[in-house]
């Protein structure tokens, strides 16, 4: 969440920053509604004034009337400034992050620009297949029983398969605790402030899975959870910045993706991740540092496991409301003949801890707003789509790569005889 003062301070760069990032505010009910915020508190304080000069005078009639006309005002008054700072409230809240200078403009993802590619595109010398027919052949995936029991985009990860999932989840998480990043296991049933603070909403509320529970939703990322990890507190700037690495399973209804990649496991409504989150200093120099240490470390994970990829530097129309930078990671998928999304890098300044109220104290005593950032380290069963066809075979086999073979206790997988 942007402040009033720096809306009021930035008024077209804060329209400018909408526009790009395709979404419509309302600046001038904004100004009109702060206006009056600050009218209605500069009247509350005259007439508290009032009154404390009054109850210093000596009690007459005309007093005793004069103060229940000064108490019913300020009823009135203080009424009208809780309804007033609800709106404002509720109208910055819709108005999304300034994206930094480095930051592309452009309409959607058409905008987004590749900085790199890391690894060859993988070639083959026969037809290779898909991972729902690599899946049917090895004996790990199972769709059709995974719709009978959960429904639409359903599966059952099975046999190789599943400790396949489990081992990547595991590499991932060791090799960020190794990093000096804190492992958490963090909970996927979370609280609407969680949400609003991350800014999952107001803009991705149609994507949340809401529980019958009063105040109770399904988190479609361990970024919602571990970012609210210090609400509401105030850190000691010695202690920052705060890097955590989080497994939790995730869900998202997908509503957005309608007819997209209904089969298989590219877009699922439930799945795993291991999340990097950071809480850093009020620096913009030091957060880039930081968003490029995120990368690295995404990027070596990905080299570990052989997987060719790219990396794009998101525009504005496609890099959501709350981000001040963001990167992309793209990893190779023959079947797709194409790069898919792997991991999302970003920058999210102070938007996400304002809401939050996650702040720390400095040297001289002074406290500031963190800054957030987080970035995908790994999101399963989505890679398993790039290692089955990445590494298969011609004799329909899936070779493992290297970094998995002491976790998953096997070098490749075979298909099975019918």
């Amino acid at each position: 969440m942007l402040s009033i003062d720096f809306i009021r301070q930035n008024k077209d760069k804060v329209i400018e920053a909408a526009k790009n990032k395709n979404r419509e505010i309302d600046i001038e009910a904004i100004i009109a509604a702060d206006d009056r915020r600050l009218e209605l508190i500069h009247a509350i304080q005259k007439l508290r004034e009032e009154r404390n000069i009054q109850s210093k005078q000596t009690f007459t009639d005309e007093i005793k009337k004069r103060g229940k006309e000064i108490k019913e005002e300020l009823k009135r008054l203080e009424e009208e400034l809780t309804t007033i700072e609800q709106k404002l409230y509720t109208l910055i809240s819709y108005v999304p992050n300034v994206p930094h200078a480095d930051v592309p403009i452009g309409k959607d993802s058409s905008g987004n620009v590749e900085l790199k590619t890391w690894g060859k595109k993988t070639a083959f010398d026969f037809e290779p297949k898909s991972h729902l027919d690599l899946g049917l052949s090895l004996d790990i995936l199972d769709f059709e029983r995974g719709a009978k029991v959960s429904g639409f985009r359903g599966y059952f990860l099975k046999n190789e398969g599943a400790i396949l999932h489990v081992a990547l989840l595991f590499h991932v998480l060791k090799k960020l605790t190794q990093k000096g990043y804190t492992p958490l296991i963090a909970p996927s049933i979370v609280k609407g402030f969680t949400l609003f603070g991350t800014g999952q909403f107001p803009w991705g509320e149609q994507e949340v899975y809401k529980l019958n529970d009063d105040d109770a939703y399904l988190a479609g990322t361990a970024e919602v959870p571990v970012t609210a990890y210090h609400s509401g507190e105030i850190l000691n700037e010695n202690e920052l910045p705060k890097k955590f690495a989080a497994i939790s399973p995730c869900f998202r209804k997908e509503a957005g993706s309608y007819g997209k990649d209904t089969k298989g496991l590219y877009r699922v409504h439930e799945f795993w991740k291991v999340e990097q989150v950071i809480l850093g200093k009020n620096n913009m120099d030091e957060a880039i540092q930081l968003h490029e240490e995120l990368q690295k470390n995404s990027e070596e994970i990905l080299q570990e496991l052989g997987l060719p990829y790219r990396q794009l530097l998101m525009c504005t129309g496609d890099m959501g409301e709350p981000q001040v930078k963001k990167y992309d990671v793209e990893v190779w998928m023959p079947s797709r003949s194409a790069y898919g999304e792997t991991m999302s890098n970003s920058i999210m300044g102070d938007f996400q801890t304002r809401r939050l109220n996650i702040k720390y104290r400095k040297k001289d005593g002074k406290t500031e707003y963190c800054f957030s950032l987080n970035n995908t380290a790994l999101a399963s069963p989505r890679i398993i789509i790039a290692l089955l066809e990445n590494y298969q075979q011609k004799d329909g086999s899936v070779m493992i790569p290297k970094a998995l073979h002491p976790l998953t206790g096997f070098t490749q997988i075979s298909p099975k005889k019918k």
